[in-house]
């Protein structure tokens, strides 16, 4: 079992997250977030692994795109309000903190 939690990092729009989340090695994840009030033109999302700071995953306007390490998507809505990260396969070592921002 691995532990994936999340935490909103709020700068100009208040985002929010989950908690926290878990999943088996190798079992895919979806982790949320929501930014109702985003002024921003981009959503990002971080990781920072344990011991680390945080380090930049994937930026993304709307729709999907690819994450290539750790393997998956994140998704923003059409409406910009939400959006999640999509680990496809997760590996023991993504164990982690995964941060939206907006």
């Amino acid at each position: 079992m691995r532990q994936c939690r999340a935490a909103g990092l709020a700068g100009r729009a208040q985002v929010q997250q989950e908690p926290s989340a878990e999943t088996s090695e190798g079992t895919g994840i979806n982790i949320t977030c929501s930014h109702p009030s985003i002024q921003a033109d981009n959503i990002h999302w971080y990781r920072q692994l344990p011991g680390r700071g945080p380090a930049f995953l994937v930026s993304a306007v709307r729709g999907s795109k690819e994450v290539p390490d750790p393997e998956g998507q994140v998704f923003v809505s059409a409406d910009r309000r939400s959006s999640s990260l999509w680990l496809a396969r997760p590996r023991l070592g993504d164990a982690a903190v995964y941060y939206c921002a907006a």
